[in-house]
Formats: structure tokens, sequence, C-alpha cells
């Protein structure tokens, strides 16, 4: 197995969001995010597939994880029906960043759903490690060329984003 960049964005001062378009084969995809980080305190990183580079903001977004906490036990997380996918939210502070792994499925077949497989890893707003493994689906039958990652309240502050074709 090897990996292609397709496209990639380092934010070094304040973006609203961040979109990734290229998938243009039936391909598996990967989405490599590193030290993501929020300009606002305890805000959640969100993401949305898009259509023709557009974020699709529908209410057909499904995700199910399994939640690994340093400070309590493990858990379930999870949302139906929702505008985009929650990831665990950071802070601002030098070491509250978010990590991820996100591998796409079937983003340029129209007759099928658009799912992702990820692997996430964040240091809290309130200083604690969490980690989730799971997985989420958008509930439309059409083609998605992409992702678009915005946090919950105020601008992304840094991060780099790199999307990957798995060959």
């Amino acid at each position: 197995m090897g990996l292609v960049q397709v496209a990639t964005n380092t934010v070094t001062s304040a973006v609203s969001s961040v979109t990734l378009t290229g998938i243009n084969s039936d391909d598996v995809y990967m989405v490599a995010l590193n030290n993501v980080q929020p300009a606002s305190d305890g805000a959640y990183l969100r993401m949305r597939f898009t259509v023709s580079a557009s974020a699709d903001t529908s209410s057909n977004y499904d995700r199910a994880t399994k939640e690994l906490r340093a400070d309590t036990t493990f858990g379930n997380s999870a949302q139906t029906n929702a505008d985009g996918f929650n990831f665990i939210e950071n802070g601002t502070n030098t070491s509250e960043t978010h990590n991820n792994i996100m591998y796409l499925y079937n983003f340029n077949n129209a007759s099928e759903y658009s799912f992702a497989t990820f692997e996430e890893t964040s240091f809290m707003y309130s200083e604690t490690l969490r980690g989730r493994n799971g997985g989420g689906v958008l509930t439309e039958t059409q083609a998605t060329d992409g992702v678009n990652y915005f946090f919950s309240s105020g601008n992304i502050a840094s991060g780099t984003f790199t999307l990957y074709k798995v060959i």
C-alpha cells in the first residue's frame, strides 16, 4: 500500500474552514490532520463531505465511536441526522491540539453512500487526553469529492490537513 498526496493545506493564521478536494476515482482516500487547533477555547472540530467542492450541509450525517479517556472509563459517542460530524473539542493552550487519520470510501460513486472510518486523538481544553475510533456515513446517494473542516465556534488557528489517494 502507498499514498499519493492529492491536496494539502497548512494553516498558520486563522481561517474559518479548510476544504480539501480532488477525489475523482473509486479508490480509497485518506485524510491526515496534524496539530489542528481552534482560535476559541472549548470548540469542537467539525467535518462535512463536499459535493462539487461545496460542503453538504444536509442533516444526513450519522456517526458512532468508541471513546477512550485518560480521566475516566471508556464510553460510546454517536450522532444521527446531524449536519456534519463532531470530533473531540480542543483548547487554545499550546499542546491542546487534534490529530486524526480518516479513510474515505465510495466518495466517487453516485449510487452509494459516502462513508469514513477514523482514529482521532486530542488533548482537550480541560487538559485531558481522549481518543476515538469509529466511523460515519452521509446517507445520500451522490458523488462526493472532498472534505470540509471547521470549528463549532471561532476559526481554525493552526494545523496541517492533507488528503491522499491510497494506491
